[in-house]
């Protein structure tokens, strides 16, 4: 899939998406969310990784995109690890576009860090800035394949689940 900057809010799209991972899912017989997150690496043939570091306040996870690899931070202390690496993963599903992580350490003066780590200013930024649209999308990922993910284990196996739901569209 390709981040457009021209389209609005889609469920449509988003749940589209949803589909294609879950699918994606099934043929690596991957039912946990960390399990998702290789399979799409297998399928992307990129590989993303799963780090934990401290962050800054407000700051639950990140992208970091490097030219071999993609990586998923995430905050060490974090209150729902599995929706965070969730929204990260559809910012990597959607391709939004991001800073190659190397140009954005080096480009961030010090008043930049400091004020992108103020929460109020960051959620302000993106209510009214460019990226508005890749995190809705990626929040509304995160939240559609949350569920699908609850439903598969509320159900019982998996992968049967993922194929009997792939079946029935």
């Amino acid at each position: 899939m390709t981040y457009a900057r021209t389209q609005g809010r889609s469920h449509r799209r988003v749940a589209a998406a949803v589909d294609a991972v879950c699918a994606v899912a099934a043929d690596f017989d991957a039912t946990t969310l960390d399990e998702v997150v290789l399979a799409v690496s297998a399928e992307r043939r990129r590989p993303i990784e799963i780090v934990s570091e401290e962050l800054g306040p407000g700051v639950c996870g990140q992208r970091r995109t490097y030219p071999d690899k993609e990586v998923i931070v995430l905050a060490a202390a974090l209150p729902s690890r599995e929706h965070t690496l969730a929204h990260e993963l559809g910012h990597i599903v959607f391709d939004h576009p991001g800073e190659v992580a190397a140009e954005v350490t080096l480009a961030a003066s010090d008043d930049l860090i400091a004020y992108m780590l103020n929460r109020r200013a960051y959620q302000q930024m993106v209510a009214q800035g460019p990226d508005e649209l890749a995190e809705w999308e990626a929040e509304t990922f995160a939240s559609m394949l949350m569920t699908r993910l609850r439903v598969f284990h509320s159900r019982g196996a998996g992968v049967s689940v993922l194929r009997f739901d792939e079946a029935l569209g």
